[in-house]
């Protein structure tokens, strides 16, 4: 919907919320339903209402609990009895700087000043550790934003009896915690302020008139960033973002004004926005952003404005380059299909806005954010939230690596009329051990990035992932996966629970870029195998369908088990004894 596009339609977000919410809740047929408690410092009835707004946009549907006015610490360090019974998914914690107790007072020695920076941020650390220990899930935090007025002017941000410092150094404390500690996040409402404008963000009124911590028209703002945060936990980020090239990438028509006639790079301003732009788009690769083009153009072209000296972005940038006369809406589905990504997955930016129309229209899911001058391309694809990070792993760090590599298998399977032949002459090595501590984040991450080969759609934080890991009860094994093109990183996760002698199984979930190439059938040779070694009997899979996951509805029947029994839903259970398995022997050498 366009009013969540940057930037925000506040009016009608505001105005027409109870329309909205229904819109969307007809339009998603299967939300994730998580609870979040909102624990305040002022009156956040308004934030619950945007942030449900957001969060159902991104699919998830949540419910609320919030804290009496005034009272997030004593909820956090004490517990409620609503609270308890609650069960949060999510906490968040919403305090500004109008919550911190003391500020410095000119003329106080240092020593008090610096003891009051620490009593300050002990009653917020007591805080996390409390919530931690009873609730064990994800706490987002705001950091604490600006007054819209500094007492001693500009000495307010170095001298350390001023606000801004005080402000700052707190901030800073923050953010050491956060980089050592798991499911704890920052919402940089410090940002938000000075984006939005820190004296219509702190304007008084509101304050003195309804106690909320910011002017009405910035909740959405709030919300936004919220839910981005929120989103990014449970696996809703985009994944990639595929890109026109004629003034989208450079400035001008490729096909008509040459190599040399197209802006890019520093000898003209416009040539300098592209570039930055470039440059952009290349950070993000980055941090796991998969590239890609879509663009009416002849490929010789499109090549030749990738390799102009000036520009910063190359082919080898992008895993997949489209570059002919298709509709674009045809070709980014066989991008999508190519990287065996849904189409949900994709931003789509492109400066024609009939041609965003027309993908908007004709391949639901992606988001196609305007773009009005190219000056603002960059501003406008950041405040989407698009590709917010909460966690970022080794196999991130190296994604367009790995489809690059995945592009040469497709190659190589060209060359075979016969599968299992091809397969052997990948040269497949599998890796499948017990959960360890340095995949512990990679796995939480697969939990809730993976939803096409996910059985049960059990999201895990790293808490939960450790949990299992130390529980004697839990049988829990990841796969990697090596072939002679490169490392596909931890692909696959099982978990089950043993209870006498059946294991059920709670969690099993694939990457789909090995998809049919023997990892699942490694698996489960592996979790019999292990099974069998506890001396369980009997194993029971289940099935849970969602809007994503028909891929696997038959995976039980395929691997032998039988079906018991079938709900209302579509969701289905299956058994397995474990005296009548025959290991399935991919073509994978498996290192246990």
């Amino acid at each position: 919907m366009e009013c969540f596009h940057y930037p925000l339609d506040t009016e009608q977000l505001l105005r027409k919320k109870r329309r909205i919410r229904k819109q969307l809740q007809a339009q998603i047929a299967h939300p994730l339903h998580k609870k979040i408690a909102i624990l305040g410092g002022s009156t956040t009835n308004e934030v619950a209402d945007q942030l449900g707004l957001f969060l159902l946009n991104y699919g998830i549907e949540a419910e609320f609990y919030q804290s009496e006015y005034g009272r997030y610490w004593q909820d956090a360090m004490f517990g409620t009895p609503e609270l308890d019974a609650f069960a949060p998914d999510v906490i968040y914690i919403h305090t500004t700087w109008r919550n911190i107790q003391d500020f410095p007072t000119v003329g106080q020695e240092a020593a008090a000043v610096e003891e009051m920076l620490e009593a300050e941020y002990a009653r917020f650390e007591s805080m996390w550790q409390a919530l931690a220990q009873r609730y064990h899930c994800p706490v987002i935090q705001n950091n604490f934003d600006r007054p819209n007025y500094r007492l001693m002017g500009n000495r307010d941000v170095w001298d350390i009896h001023g606000r801004t410092n005080f402000i700052s150094r707190l901030n800073q404390k923050f953010y050491a915690y956060a980089a050592s500690h798991e499911d704890f996040y920052i919402n940089d409402i410090d940002y938000l302020a000075a984006d939005y404008g820190l004296t219509a963000w702190g304007d008084a009124f509101y304050w003195h008139m309804y106690k909320y911590a910011m002017c009405l028209d910035a909740i959405p703002s709030l919300a936004s960033s919220l839910a981005n945060i929120i989103k990014s936990i449970y696996g809703r980020n985009k994944k990639a973002l595929v890109l026109d090239l004629d003034n989208t990438l450079w400035g001008g028509v490729i096909g008509d004004d040459g190599v040399d006639g197209i802006a890019i790079g520093p000898e003209v301003p416009e040539g300098q926005v592209y570039a930055e732009f470039q440059s952009y788009c290349k950070a993000l690769k980055s941090i796991g952003v998969v590239l890609a083009v879509d663009s009416k153009n002849d490929e010789a072209n499109a090549l030749a404005g990738l390799n102009h000296p000036d520009g910063v972005l190359r082919p080898d940038d992008f895993v997949c380059i489209k570059a002919n006369w298709e509709p674009k809406d045809r070709n980014l589905l066989a991008i999508a299909e190519e990287l065996n990504l849904g189409a949900d997955s994709f931003v789509f930016a492109d400066d024609n806005p009939a041609e965003r129309s027309i993908v908007a229209a004709q391949v639901p899911g992606v988001e196609t954010p305007v773009l009005d001058g190219a000056e603002n391309y960059i501003k406008v694809l950041d405040h989407g939230g698009y590709f917010e990070v909460t966690a970022l792993s080794g196999e991130d760090l190296k994604k367009t690596e790995l489809y690059h590599a995945n592009a040469q298998r497709r190659r190589a399977q060209a060359a075979f009329s016969d599968y299992g032949a091809y397969l052997d002459s990948l040269e497949m090595k599998a890796t499948i051990r017990r959960f360890e501590p340095l995949y512990m984040q990679r796995i939480a991450q697969l939990t809730n990035k993976s939803n096409q080969f996910n059985l049960t759609t059990l999201r895990c934080s790293e808490d939960d992932i450790r949990a299992m890991a130390e529980d004697a009860g839990c049988l829990c094994l990841y796969g990697k996966l090596v072939d002679k093109f490169g490392d596909n990183g931890v692909v696959t996760v099982v978990a089950g629970r043993q209870q006498g002698d059946v294991l059920h199984l709670q969690l099993w979930l694939m990457s789909c870029r090995v998809l049919k190439r023997g990892m699942e059938d490694a698996m489960m040779d592996a979790v019999v195998a292990d099974a069998a070694a506890r001396g369980i009997k009997t194993i029971r899979g289940y099935y849970y369908p969602t809007a994503k996951n028909g891929m696997v509805r038959d995976f039980y029947a395929e691997m032998g088990y039988t079906q018991l029994e079938t709900d209302e839903n579509g969701g289905t259970v299956w058994e397995l004894e474990v005296k009548t398995y025959r290991p399935r022997q991919p073509h994978i050498t498996v290192e246990r």
